[in-house]
């Protein structure tokens, strides 16, 4: 396997680990909010969170599938936050860092296209689509936020 493929493999699973947080991340804080009209954003978050394993899935496939490598099975840092606003602020954080990363993933894909002759179609569109969710996350929370 050469060096290029391995890279991506582990650029694979820490955006794994990162999805598997934010899931459980999400749904444990859509847990904490209470109170009159919380409801919405609270099956705002869940649906993120479903949107979350969702990429989870894509990951592992891309990473066993079609890349041949180990999917990792560990949990990136989750971040604890409490009522409405501090709870949207860190997530939105989180959604933010994960596009960036997802980018450096891209584009190491994309400089490296000759190395994926069968698969970087897949990966390509696999990794823009992820990323074009996490934006759409973005916008979502920061007009949760009044942004």
């Amino acid at each position: 396997m050469s060096d290029i493929r391995k890279e991506v493999i582990s650029m694979l699973n820490r955006a794994l680990e990162l999805e598997h947080a934010a899931r459980i991340q999400y749904l444990a804080h859509a847990e904490k909010i209470k109170g009159l009209g919380s409801e919405s954003l609270i099956g705002r978050l869940k649906e993120i969170a479903s949107d979350e394993q969702k990429h989870e899935e894509k990951f592992r496939t891309l990473i066993c599938a079609y890349l041949g490598g180990d999917a990792s099975m560990k949990l990136a840092e989750t971040f604890e936050a409490d009522g409405p606003q501090k709870i949207l602020e860190v997530n939105m954080k989180g959604e933010k860092d994960a596009i960036d990363f997802y980018k450096k993933i891209y584009q190491k894909i994309v400089e490296n296209k000759k190395e994926f002759p069968y698969e970087f179609e897949r990966l390509e569109h696999e990794l823009r689509h992820v990323i074009l969710d996490e934006q759409e996350h973005v916008t979502e929370i920061a007009a949760l936020q009044g942004k």
